[in-house]
């Protein structure tokens, strides 16, 4: 047993799996600091930012099971919360450490005191303050089990005085215990979904995140229903692959129609492992089964007839032998030509802007699909790169991709690929960024820079917020205070040690992917692309089209007319779509 509160700490951080910890040092946190360092089992990463550093332990725990930020006093773990929230819709295991005033201190309005149970508890599954050395191990190992077991934050609350305190072996155990168990309908719940299946005529498939580990068994399914298969976001890489010929594409705000239409006529919808947030999107008319490992999330999106808690893997393999298989596909045939359609489309819209005078993010997103590795790994900001990375990044052999899709932050993707380069260090990490999203964490750049982490950052540099920009103009408002002036990212880039490409030319686009993607180390590519180049949501709703053509009206009564013919192009090519 080792001597102090802090030694033990890190001996239990390491039984967990934790390899690596993000966060600024100081004051308070100093003895635990000094007890990594001692120890040697843990890497001490030096983010620039916490929120950064909360993200980039969120992205270590999406890929490898758990992760670790830590935040000294006050103003330190406060910078951690935007991360921790992301973290804790994503259901990524995190255990964060919030150091304080010393326990004599407290609740006495103390230089940088914080009340960490208040501060923290909306944000995570566990939140805990530990007053003496006893309550500081014990409240770890909690934490621990809070977070692996909830798939979640856990807070852990220490004061300085206490992470430096000697102690002695408390009488419970500091031992982290597996949380994981086969979860599955029962026999008669198995039995009673085949027989709804076996009996109707179109069913659809929808997956998301909890399903990535059941490919097979889901293609196995589609290929006895001949259903089609759609996906969320965050399960499009696994099942949007050339090699699936039941995808239809995804639904919601970032979806294709025929992801829409094919949830919408089937006689029954098959949620797996999704938690899709739009419920205006969802349908209202057919049967809906829904299988999820975690029964909270069972029915809440939308009216579900049965739900079953249940992995989803496991599930399917017991459920594949019940399942008669079909013989009439039309209903996947019809749903799959308007699919191919939408695709062609897409990728027809990309050559014909390679040719425009100014650079379309679709140009851009189809460029990094082609040169990225079968197996890398995408972070995506949020906005308008989470619109192209839908369209455009497909799955292959072993793709990954995330952002934040729950939470819905501005500025993840950079640090996202912080952890993700560190703790993934043999795969190709590819940050489709913002502008507005980098701006806001530019200084983490450094943290890249001084950890030579391989990451690849193409910056979509529009000088607008793009997404913002957009739901203004449908909400028939001028849009306002969007745009922005930016520094030379290429120059910033290269004053911090990463090489860096500006490109203002379709032509170049290419070349310049190509040679930061065989770079040996960081690189950044600054890709001036079109702010006009917007996408229309893929339901729009009357009122959503009034408040469009109120906005080309007022734009006109301000004599923009170059920006309401852009405004006006984007519109008749969605319409176009749509009709």
């Amino acid at each position: 047993m080792s001597e102090n509160v802090s030694d033990i700490l890190v001996d239990m951080l390491v039984a967990a799996g934790v390899r690596r910890v993000y966060a600024v040092t100081g004051d308070s946190l100093n003895p635990l600091n000094d007890a990594i360092r001692r120890d040697g089992h843990i890497q001490w990463v030096h983010v620039r930012h916490e929120e950064a550093g909360a993200y980039a332990a969120s992205m270590d725990a999406e890929l490898n099971g758990i992760g670790c930020c830590m935040g000294s006093s006050g103003p330190g773990h406060v910078h951690l919360i935007n991360g921790l929230y992301d973290a804790n819709h994503a259901g990524n295991p995190v255990i964060a450490i919030a150091s304080t005033a010393n326990t004599d201190k407290l609740g006495l309005d103390y230089f940088q005191e914080t009340n960490v149970t208040k501060l923290f508890d909306d944000c995570s599954k566990y939140c805990f303050m530990s007053n003496t050395p006893i309550q500081a191990l014990q409240g770890c190992q909690s934490a621990i089990q809070h977070a692996l077991g909830q798939r979640g934050v856990a807070v852990l609350g220490l004061p300085g005085d206490v992470a430096a305190a000697k102690v002695v072996k408390p009488a419970s155990s500091l031992k982290n215990y597996s949380v994981y168990a086969r979860t599955l309908p029962s026999a008669e719940e198995l039995q009673q979904i085949a027989d709804i299946l076996n009996s109707n005529t179109k069913v659809m498939l929808y997956c998301g995140l909890g399903a990535k580990d059941a490919e097979n068994e889901v293609l196995a399914l589609a290929q006895k229903l001949k259903a089609p298969i759609g996906y969320s976001i965050r399960g499009k890489i696994f099942f949007d692959k050339e090699t699936n010929t039941h995808a239809v594409g995804l639904t919601g705000l970032l979806g294709m129609k025929s992801g829409f239409q094919a949830m919408h006529e089937a006689e029954v919808v098959v949620l797996l492992g999704t938690d899709f947030p739009y419920s205006a999107f969802m349908p209202e008319n057919n049967t809906i089964i829904q299988i999820d490992i975690d029964p909270a999330k069972l029915g809440r999106r939308a009216q579900v007839d049965y739900g079953y808690c249940g992995d989803i893997k496991a599930s399917l393999e017991q459920l594949l032998p019940l399942i008669q298989t079909k013989e009439k596909d039309n209903f996947l045939v019809k749903m799959r030509s308007l699919y191919e359609i939408i695709e062609e489309k897409y990728q027809a819209y990309v050559t014909e802007k390679a040719k425009a005078g100014n650079i379309h993010p679709e140009l851009v997103s189809a460029v990094i699909n082609d040169q990225a590795d079968d197996d890398a790994i995408f972070t995506v900001d949020t906005g308008m790169c989470s619109v192209w990375a839908a369209r455009y990044i497909k799955g292959k052999k072993n793709r990954y991709i995330t952002g934040s899709f729950n939470h819905g932050s501005m500025a993840n993707a950079m640090p996202m690929a912080i952890g993700a380069g560190l703790s993934q260090p043999g795969r190709q990490v590819v940050a489709m960024c913002g502008d507005g999203g980098l701006m806001m964490m530019l200084g983490d750049l450094m943290t890249i820079a001084q950890y030579v982490i391989p990451v690849k950052l193409i910056l979509f540099n529009n000088r607008t917020l793009g997404m913002v920009k957009l739901e203004m103009e449908v909400a028939g408002l001028p849009d306002w205070q969007t745009n922005m002036v930016n520094p030379d990212f290429a120059k910033a880039g290269e004053a911090m040690g990463i090489k860096s490409w500006t490109v203002k030319e379709g032509k170049e686009v290419r070349g310049a992917i190509i040679e930061a993607f065989a770079h040996d180390g960081p690189a950044l590519v600054n890709i001036f692309t079109d702010p006009n180049a917007l996408a229309m949501p893929p339901h729009v709703d009357f009122h959503q089209l009034k408040g469009f053509a109120q906005s080309m009206g007022r734009l006109m009564l301000n004599g923009q007319s170059a920006e309401v013919v852009n405004v006006a192009t984007s519109g008749v090519k969605y319409l176009k779509e749509i009709l």
